[in-house]
């Protein structure tokens, strides 16, 4: 239990990638806040599911692309529960289609939520956890973001953005004892990818390395190294969890 005493917010930790690193830092001892914009069944599942296994949760609807929002969700966490030692930036959308043919609108969505979100979270969290003298922001990018991906111009420039905010934010955050890594993972196994036709999986597969696609769990146990004591000396990186994609 070496996050024992610790606060933690995941935001978008209702299903897929965040909830289970949500339930891996709830596991190690954290009380974990679960952000929610969508389902609130969901991220009353993810509750209940942490608090079954003897972990402690709670849910909390806000709009992270929304900067006011975000500072009000954030006074909460710390008016309710004292601190704010880890933020995990997982909370994402998508809304595919080739650059031709996108939408302003489209564009816009996905930029405010993706990574907007993720300014307005650490914005609002650097000032506790400066008064802490401590704390972990790890940010959820994607391969998406390093190697870009076709029909994702938005997307991909979303999760681009993040490592270039987690390097900045490692560099301004880092004397005051705060660390700012990025994960961008590959192709998990999630709802997103559950979608694809058995053709798509199989010709993604073909660009995989390790041929096959990984599980929400492999992120979250990366997510759960960085936001631990051991990984104390390591700011500004990004780590892929993609199968060897980019290598």
């Amino acid at each position: 239990m070496k996050l024992e005493q610790q606060v933690a917010l995941v935001t978008g930790a209702g299903r897929g990638i965040g909830k289970a690193i949500a339930k891996a830092l709830a596991a190690d001892g954290a009380m974990v806040i679960i952000n929610y914009h969508g389902s609130e069944q969901k991220a009353a599942e993810t509750v209940r599911e942490i608090e079954e296994a003897g972990g402690r949760a709670i849910a909390l609807r806000c709009n992270i692309s929304d900067f006011n929002a975000c500072k009000e969700m954030i006074d909460k966490v710390i008016s309710e529960q004292g601190r704010l030692d880890i933020l995990v930036n997982n909370a994402g959308i998508t809304r595919d289609g080739l650059l031709m043919k996108m939408s302003e609108e489209d564009f816009d969505s996905v930029i405010e939520t993706n990574l907007k979100g993720a300014f307005n979270c650490i914005r609002h969290a650097a000032r506790q956890m400066i008064k802490q003298r401590g704390g972990r922001v790890i940010n959820i990018s994607s391969v998406s973001g390093v190697l870009g991906n076709a029909g994702q111009a938005n997307y991909s420039a979303s999760k681009a953005g993040i490592i270039g905010l987690t390097k900045a934010a490692a560099r301004e955050l880092a004397s005051r004892g705060i660390t700012v890594n990025a994960i961008a993972p590959g192709f998990i196994t999630t709802d997103m990818t559950d979608a694809l036709s058995e053709s798509i999986k199989t010709s993604v597969t073909e660009t995989i390395p390790m041929k096959k696609f990984g599980r929400p769990e492999d992120v979250a146990q990366t997510a759960l190294f960085l936001a631990s004591q051991e990984a104390g000396y390591i700011t500004g990186q990004v780590i892929c969890v993609d199968g060897g994609m980019a290598m």
